[in-house]
């Protein structure tokens, strides 16, 4: 195949000589269909009679002259060039008395002397349109097997037939998209709008991973028959895509995309749309990919237990090249997929991906040294790789400290360097092109988990927390564990050694309001990377095995930026196992050890919290790498705590934070009491004042359904009553 013609296939774009050369081609061959409509009118004027007893039997007629079919021949274009018509003919391997039909039809819609002549052959202005028996009687070459319900013309649906007394005289009208297509137009099915799409083609350099599982596609044969069903599986859509495009590419063929929640439920519909998109496929000589990244493939209820029976109708009846991507594994019930899991390329690849994207535009020339050093620099000012100066090694460090937090496809990775090189032209506060990969990457990583989690705002820092030091440097030794994962593992070797084991954990435990989400926040501030409370509630699904996927779905999303996954109130899920007495049981125990997996492998920090320490799991608990105890505050650390709780900003008059430490709370309940007396005194028009405090106290008291003591309040309630009275 040319170059042009390849062109043409992959993109759809039609040359404006192929195009007028196409059109004339498609009138000629509907001019030798318009003679034979003369000659047979011709002779029913002469013997009307005579042509009335052929219309009763129309199989006996034969017009005495062959059709000359015209040469299609496009100047100025490849040899092997091939009109619409003929190419339609070829792949729907239509007979020459179905190609006739097809263009006495086509004609109809285009000159309105066909439905005179039709009408004059008829012998009457009601039958003003083509009809099968019409077909018969003036076609050579005419055979009843071409209207029949297994003929190319009814199973690819390129006629419509209309309603008749009789299937020889009802009337025949060409289908609006093949007609179009026969023009040379190239747009969708109409009726296919909003669910179908054509891939642009995009001649990307693949990682070599990525590259490998397009060629095995290309080698298993997208053009063989009975086609084969592939799916992709994984998180990442951009990459199952440029994969799909890619190996469709190695057999000359394009891609079209079909939505897989946009199915109809309804049977007949079903069936009209598998038609339709598989004839777009062989038109256009597609692979088609049924995109399913965006349902599950478990039962469920109601209208997604439907749209899933949907997506089992299409895969198990389409006959045409047919990719499948999803999130997890599909099942069939009769027909089997070959499954491919498609990962994020390798760090090498990402490295050499970040190498391409950054020398090849106007990041490398304008880099030059962070002037404030690291949005990831830790505050004790050591070094995370991102004061960078214009020299190769200085990006190589930027490189390589990206690849250690972030796991992004090639698209991502791409999409990352256009963004950074736009905001770099428009850099009005001077911020380091390391500060702009790192603040975009952030921003192109950032996981959409729906319902599922919840982004928390790291503003805590840690002269917030108060803790005994000895828990205190636990925390900051967890945040040195994440940002020497890579020095660690891979420069020193510690991966070799084992692959379980290498993700980063902690159990936080201690009682509500003792700093747990705070020292999370901190953790998060600290490495510059978001946070994600996750509602473990909301992951625990009824339905077998959703738990788990659920589960990836936080995972997957989470790792491609080194997100720090905090799970609230864990024991909900990871107490201690019971024993397995039904499958409820052993399901429960299944969804933890598939958690456990996932953390032990998980790229970032997974921290887990937990208000019962004893209530976990000690199995569990053997598996974690750190557990941080969070004690209640004694009287010494709520006086910090207190001294510390009021913004700068915040106006505050005589206040006894001894006397304050007295009230026996947690940390949590201490900002509670604070925000309460600030609002107190803002809308008494005053300062903070101990007054203010203690109605705060006695609002938090009740919230606790716990009593106010006299030793709690004693040596400054006294005062407050006497400044409220």
């Amino acid at each position: 195949m040319s170059k042009t013609v390849l062109t043409e296939v992959l993109t759809g774009v039609r040359s404006p000589d192929w195009t007028l050369a196409n059109q004339q081609y498609l009138m000629t061959a509907i001019d030798q269909i318009r003679q034979l409509l003369e000659r047979a009118a011709e002779q029913s004027a002469q013997s009307k009679q005579a042509m009335q007893a052929k219309a009763s039997a129309p199989s006996l007629h034969r017009s005495s002259e062959e059709i000359v079919w015209p040469v299609f021949s496009p100047p100025d274009s490849a040899p092997d060039s091939e009109s619409t018509l003929d190419r339609l003919c070829r792949l729907l391997q239509l007979s020459t008395f179905e190609r006739s039909i097809l263009l006495l039809c086509l004609g109809a819609e285009l000159s309105r002397l066909f439905g005179v002549l039709c009408a004059q052959i008829h012998g009457t202005s009601q039958t003003a349109c083509p009809t099968f028996g019409l077909a018969l009687s003036i076609f050579p070459e005419a055979h009843w097997q071409a209207l029949t319900p297994e003929s190319p013309l009814r199973v690819w649906r390129l006629i419509d037939i209309g309603a008749g007394t009789e299937l020889t005289n009802s009337p025949l009208r060409i289908d609006e998209r093949i007609a179009h297509y026969l023009m040379g137009m190239t747009s969708i099915d109409q009726r296919l709008q909003g669910m179908m799409t054509a891939e642009r083609v995009e001649r990307s350099v693949l990682p070599a991973s990525h590259q490998a599982i397009a060629q095995q596609l290309a080698v298993i044969g997208l053009d063989l028959w009975p086609a084969p069903v592939v799916q992709l599986c994984g998180s990442d859509g951009a990459t199952k895509r440029i994969i799909a495009i890619a190996a469709a590419a190695e057999q000359n063929k394009r891609v079209y995309t079909i939505a897989a929640e946009t199915l109809p439920t309804e049977l007949t519909q079903m069936n009209t749309v598998l038609c339709l998109c598989e004839r777009e496929a062989i038109l256009n000589e597609a692979v088609l990919v049924l995109d399913c990244d965006r349902i599950s493939s478990s039962t469920g209820d109601g209208h997604f237990a439907q749209l899933n029976l949907s997506v089992d109708r299409f895969i198990e009846n389409c006959r045409q090249p047919l990719l499948v991507t999803s999130r997890d594994r599909r099942l069939q019930q009769t027909r089997s997929l070959l499954s491919y899991e498609v990962h994020a390329p390798t760090t090498a690849e990402q490295r050499e991906i970040w190498r391409r994207e950054i020398g090849g535009s106007a990041i490398a020339r304008n880099f030059h040294p962070s002037q404030n050093g690291s949005q990831n620099g830790s505050q004790n000012g050591s070094n995370n790789g991102l004061q960078a100066s214009t020299s190769a090694s200085s990006i190589n460090r930027t490189i390589d400290h990206l690849v250690d937090y972030f796991n992004l496809s090639a698209p991502a990775i791409k999409a990352t360097c256009k963004k950074v090189q736009q905001l770099s032209s428009q850099n009005t506060e001077h911020t380091s092109i390391p500060d702009l990969l790192w603040n975009t990457c952030l921003s192109q990583a950032r996981p959409q988990l729906g319902e599922l989690a919840q982004p928390i705002e790291t503003l805590a820092t840690w002269n917030d927390i108060v803790l005994p030091e000895k828990e205190k440097q636990v925390l900051h030794t967890i945040a040195a564990h994440v940002r020497q994962r890579s020095q660690v593992y891979e420069n020193w070797g510690f991966s070799g050694k084992s692959r379980r084991g290498l993700g980063i954990s902690a159990l936080f435990a201690g009682a509500s309001g003792t700093g747990k989400t705070m020292a999370a926040e901190i953790i998060a501030r600290e490495l510059n990377l978001d946070l994600y409370r996750i509602d473990i509630s909301a992951m625990v699904s009824k339905y077998i095995g959703e738990t788990e996927k659920n589960l990836r779905r936080v995972f997957d999303a989470a790792e491609t930026g080194g997100a720090i996954l905090l799970f609230d109130e864990a024991d909900a899920l990871f107490g201690k196992r019971s024993e397995v007495s039904d499958s409820r049981d052993r399901y429960a125990n299944m969804e933890v050890a598939y958690l456990l997996q996932r953390i032990e492998s998980y790229r970032g920090l997974a921290i887990l919290t937990t208000n019962l320490k004893d209530s976990v799991d000690q199995a569990f608990l053997r598996r974690i790498r750190f557990v941080v105890q969070f004690p209640f505050p004694d009287t010494k650390q709520r006086e910090e705590i207190w001294k510390c709780i009021f913004p700068a900003a915040t106006p505050t008059k005589d206040l006894h934070y001894r006397r304050l430490s007295k009230l026996s709370v947690a940390g949590g309940n201490i900002r509670n009491i604070a925000l309460n007396a600030a609002f107190l005194a803002a809308d008494d028009g005053a300062q903070v004042e101990m007054r203010h405090i203690l109605l705060a106290a006695q609002s938090e008291y009740i919230k606790l359904e716990r009593p106010l003591t006299d030793s709690e309040v004693r040596g400054w309630v006294s005062e407050a009553t006497q400044a409220l009275s």
